[in-house]
């Protein structure tokens, strides 16, 4: 059984902590340079401190530290994250190449698979538990540098990577705690805390942000939590868990790929066409839009939980659904039907016309 009120008192240092230590580490950031200089393709107008993400993992790190728990998996995933939290740091203040972040995330995910950290088998319908075999060390790569950089891309708007992280991660705890996935749920309630924490400082307008210190660790931790719970669920499709889940960063990545690829253009390479600046750009505001996509993530992680107990045939139907929701999204990207939005018009249609009639009214 959870001791819960442990599982509090670990959030609560891990809330406090990042709540606090974001101070200094603000401070710290503008000291050494580490900041965000505005630009044509940022939203914000004045220079701002990143390296935030320290002041996260130092939060997280001390709600761990009181639990103490006793896994074989710990050292290695500690040690993967300090990497992952260097070469960030790295990033924030000298802007490394996009190689370079990359071989940090190569290292941290072999420390992992040389701790047999990886994920082994999927659950099929009809077929039971699957052994992945040596194709299990790709697939583990695989998630591990996708999702890393998953959180990463969808960090563009003050808040936004923070709220979808930290609402992955409370599904992610329902799970764990239902599965009895002891170390996942003390990484969970950890990390949901020092996301909170930091929550106060980088919602809209953001004080500071996470940057690639925050975005990467969030990430690697996303994708190690999964790891250890999700892929070990003993549901039908118990693979399409972790990618319901993380639908939004995960599709958003996809079509960043996609769109880049049609332009001929790296696909490494930033740019102003995200998910949330099409919101912006279709006329919502910064915080209206942070809330939607945060409202898309709470619909994916419900759907997720459900999908965690249910049926084959329940199942299939959450998966249209899911497929449903992420059209709508591809409909908001411009990347399907040839940029017409016939869904999103029809859903958002009463909306505008309340709007027009406030608008004549005035």
């Amino acid at each position: 059984m959870f001791n819960y009120g442990e599982l509090l008192i670990a959030f609560a240092i891990s809330l406090v902590s990042t709540l606090v230590l974001t101070y200094p580490v603000k401070k710290l950031a503008m000291r050494i340079g580490a900041v965000d200089y505005p630009n044509h393709r940022k939203i914000h107008k004045i220079v701002t401190p990143r390296l935030g993400g320290l002041a996260m993992f130092i939060g997280t790190v001390l709600g761990v530290l009181y639990l103490t728990p006793y896994h074989h998996d710990l050292a290695a995933i500690g040690l993967g994250a300090l990497i992952i939290v260097i070469t960030g740091m790295l990033d924030d203040k000298y802007t490394i190449r996009p190689v370079v972040k990359l071989t940090g995330q190569l290292i941290a995910a072999s420390i992992l698979i040389s701790a047999d950290i990886v994920i082994q088998k999927v659950t099929l319908p009809f077929f039971g538990m699957v052994d992945l075999g040596f194709f299990s060390v790709f697939l583990t790569v695989l998630w591990i540098v996708g999702i890393t950089n998953a959180i990463n891309l969808i960090d563009g708007l003050d808040g936004l990577a923070t709220g979808v992280a930290t609402i992955a991660l409370a599904s992610m705890l329902a799970m764990s705690i239902i599965d009895f996935r002891v170390l996942a749920a003390y990484l969970c309630i950890t990390l949901i805390g020092s996301n909170l924490g930091f929550l106060y400082h980088n919602f809209y307008p953001a004080k500071i942000y996470m940057g690639d210190t925050g975005s990467n660790f969030l990430g690697y931790m996303i994708a190690v939590v999964s790891i250890l719970g999700l892929f070990k669920n003993i549901a039908l499709f118990s693979f399409i868990i972790p990618v319901i889940i993380l639908a939004l960063p995960i599709l958003d990545t996809f079509l960043a790929i996609i769109r880049r690829m049609r332009k001929k253009e790296n696909i490494m390479m930033a740019d102003n066409k995200h998910l949330h600046y099409r919101l912006l750009s279709a006329g919502y505001s910064h915080r209206q839009s942070v809330l939607i996509l945060y409202a898309f993530s709470a619909i994916f992680g419900i759907l997720a939980l459900l999908f965690s107990e249910a049926s084959l045939i329940t199942s299939l139907l959450i998966t249209l659904v899911v497929l449903a929701f992420m059209h709508v999204i591809a409909e908001i990207a411009g990347l399907v039907l040839g940029g017409k939005k016939p869904i999103v018009d029809l859903l958002t249609r009463p909306f505008r016309k309340k709007a027009r009639k406030n608008h004549h009214e005035d």
